[in-house]
């Protein structure tokens, strides 16, 4: 089978602005796309050859949309694995493979998976219920072993009196790690077993909402760091056998130890300066890889940052852009809006990448596209 003929078709399991990011792409191989969303004005309707409306957590919903394709990949972890397994069995492609997906999908069955592969990361127990919480060590971390994502579904537990507010659900406890930096490296493996991985990535979160605000390519950490970040995601995305493209995100410690934080096995927040700032975007290297074709060069062409556009907090409506002619005159800015019509306080709305000649010049360019840009209503 020739996997680029118009013949074949795609599948992406929701709609939003990395399956938009994705398509973009795909054009550009002549790929015939199908998207399933629950949202009937999801960025990519526009975009794909077929839009399914319906939701991508519902059996039946993504059986029927399955069955249509050739190829089915996902833009989010949260979706219908059974049904997934099932295509499977019917002969379809599933990437990355359903049973990946369901790890992903539990913070507990990640950990015990890095545990067994002795892979670095910070020490953990998993509880059911909040009374479970040992009371020795504070500060701690909790996650929700389900359904968090963007920051949700987390909490610092500071002491004792803390614990009143913890979540009362199965969940993932961690020690708090004394953290330098936050950094990234995504991950790519086709099904010939060729693996590719992009230059590490450091990220600045926002500490209100928990989201990345921004991003800086390549990290500032030691080549022996960069090196052995990139090798535990190198080794993960082996060892899962997966195929497609998987997003580590990590942290280095105090004392410079790589401690794996959690994976997304797909296109990611911290590769979207890759469409700029790499010979090969996230979104290209993961076509490549689903389609089992040769991975492409991961190397960067310039210094880059990011600045995610998030909604302002003390707005929600129609969404505005204010100061967007003002930032497309600074060069090497380029801007990417998600085409989400409202927003609402620190939704992901769009984001900006900046490419200079070095990560002081990238610093000052992203700080001036921050002061600049609002999305309000």
């Amino acid at each position: 089978m020739n996997l680029l003929s118009p013949s074949v078709k795609l599948g992406i399991l929701g709609g939003g602005q990395l399956g938009k990011m994705l398509l973009q792409k795909a054009a550009d191989f002549n790929i015939t796309s199908f998207v399933l969303d629950p949202d009937e004005d999801a960025p990519c309707k526009h975009l794909c050859t077929k839009f399914f409306h319906g939701s991508f957590n519902d059996y039946n919903a993504v059986m029927a949309f399955g069955s249509e394709c050739d190829i089915i990949t996902i833009e989010i972890e949260h979706v219908n694995t059974d049904a997934l397994f099932e295509l499977e069995k019917l002969g379809k492609k599933i990437f990355p493979q359903p049973n990946i997906i369901k790890m992903v999908q539990d913070k507990g069955l990640q950990k015990q998976f890095y545990a067994q592969l002795q892979l670095p990361t910070s020490p953990f127990y998993l509880i059911e219920k909040a009374r479970e919480i040992r009371t020795g060590k504070f500060p701690l971390i909790q996650k929700t072993r389900k359904a968090g994502y963007d920051g949700k579904g987390v909490k610092r537990i500071t002491d004792a009196n803390d614990l009143k507010n913890a979540f009362d659900e199965p969940s993932v406890i961690e020690d708090c790690v004394e953290i330098e930096k936050e950094i990234s490296v995504i991950v790519a493996r086709n099904e010939k077993g060729e693996i590719k991985s992009f230059p590490v990535v450091e990220m600045e979160f926002n500490a209100e909402a928990n989201l990345v605000e921004f991003l800086f390519s390549p990290s500032s950490c030691n080549n022996l760091i960069a090196e052995e970040a990139q090798q535990v995601a190198e080794k993960l995305i082996e060892q899962l056998q997966m195929v497609g493209l998987l997003a580590v995100e990590m942290f280095i410690d105090k004392n410079g130890k790589v401690l794996i934080n959690e994976i997304a096995p797909r296109p990611h927040n911290s590769g979207h300066h890759t469409i700029e700032g790499n010979i090969t975007s996230q979104y290209e290297q993961h076509l490549r890889a689903i389609f089992n074709l040769p991975l492409g060069n991961t190397s960067c062409i310039d210094c880059a940052g990011m600045v995610n556009l998030l909604g302002e907090k003390d707005f929600m409506g129609t969404a505005v852009y204010k100061g967007i002619e003002d930032v497309m005159k600074i060069p090497g800015a380029y801007i990417h809006l998600y085409g989400k019509k409202t927003t609402k306080p620190f939704r992901k709305m769009g984001h900006v990448t900046v490419t200079g000649k070095n990560i002081e010049e990238v610093k000052n360019k992203a700080e001036k596209v921050k002061r600049i840009i609002k999305v309000v209503a």
